[in-house]
């Protein structure tokens, strides 16, 4: 049985195979045609902790295109409400209920404990949808883009990441370095991905040639960079903490003028939703280096290759 909890699971080849996989349904998508459906007769559990658009859009859309049937849960649905608070069951239990209805279960969820606790609780795949520490699904979604869309062509990109050193960023470093590009992460001290994630990061390198940093300078970050990636800098469950943070990441807004000191050909890449005038301004978002849309399309693709993937043999 295959499951995807975090990108650092995945071998090369399981990397490898679900970024082709996603190729191929979005050629196909793009052309018009059909597809296999591999989920005919399969019916998927959708595990929503916390709120959604792409994410739920994406699988729901991918499950019915490949012949299945979404089951949409939400929080308030099976816990006592859509806060963090604990629900009538334990998170085996709802897994050991679902298991026996649906036969994948897809989450996204408040802590990768819940993750865990599924993978080693259910007997059919468990897919992580987005966690306080992973989000595979959008790591490979951002490569996919980058690869398809740098004007200098797929391999060996560097991509600097601005901003809070989160789940997204996790994900995002540990799947560019395994898809053999160099990666540099410039957050402020306090908020920099955590060491036995940088760690993780460091053992994924695929080439010597490959350059893995985590420093504090932005402009640093992104002085030769042929991708420019920032994420929210106030993620859900941390409004309270919203003063402070916009405080701290002060000097890490991506606006022209940070845009300027990378070449010409850079792209800007944001996994969504954005605040806009807070980690990024208007002027980037809409202007003609952004491909965030392109971005947030490949969700679709990958849930696609992923809800595929994990049926294999």
């Amino acid at each position: 049985m295959k499951n995807i909890a975090k990108i650092a699971d995945l071998s090369q080849e399981d990397l490898e195979g679900i970024v082709g996989m996603a190729d191929r349904y979005r050629s196909e998508r793009m052309n018009g045609e059909a597809g296999d459906r591999p989920l005919a007769g399969r019916f998927v559990a959708l595990v929503f902790e916390k709120p959604s658009l792409r994410t739920k859009v994406s699988f729901e859309v991918a499950t019915v295109s490949l012949g299945g049937h979404p089951v949409f849960l939400s929080a308030g649905q099976i816990f006592v409400s859509g806060s963090k608070q604990a629900g009538r069951e334990s998170i085996p239990d709802i897994g050991r209920n679902l298991e026996r209805f649906c036969d994948i279960l897809v989450a996204r969820v408040y802590s990768h404990s819940t993750i865990s606790t599924l993978c080693s609780t259910v007997k059919v795949p468990v897919i992580n949808a987005l966690c306080d520490q992973h989000h595979p699904c959008q790591a490979i979604a951002d490569v996919i883009t980058m690869e398809r869309l740098a004007p200098q062509g797929p391999k060996g990109l560097k991509v600097a990441y601005v901003g809070d050193g989160n789940n997204v960023a996790t994900s995002l470093v540990q799947a560019c370095v395994m898809r053999g590009h160099s990666i540099v992460v410039a957050s402020p001290k306090g908020y920099e991905i955590p060491e036995g994630e940088q760690r993780v990061t460091h053992s994924r390198r695929v080439s010597p040639q490959q350059s893995i940093e985590f420093i504090h300078n932005p402009v640093e970050a992104v002085t030769g960079a042929d991708i420019i990636y920032t994420d929210t800098f106030v993620s859900m469950g941390q409004e309270e903490e919203h003063h402070h943070r916009l405080k701290a990441f002060a000097g890490y807004q991506v606006d022209a003028a940070l845009m300027a000191q990378a070449p010409s050909h850079v792209k800007f890449m944001h996994c969504l939703p954005a605040h806009r005038g807070e980690e990024v301004t208007d002027e980037v978002m809409d202007g003609p280096q952004s491909v965030v849309f392109e971005q947030a399309e490949s969700r679709l693709h990958v849930a696609k290759a992923v809800l595929a993937w994990v049926l294999q043999a």
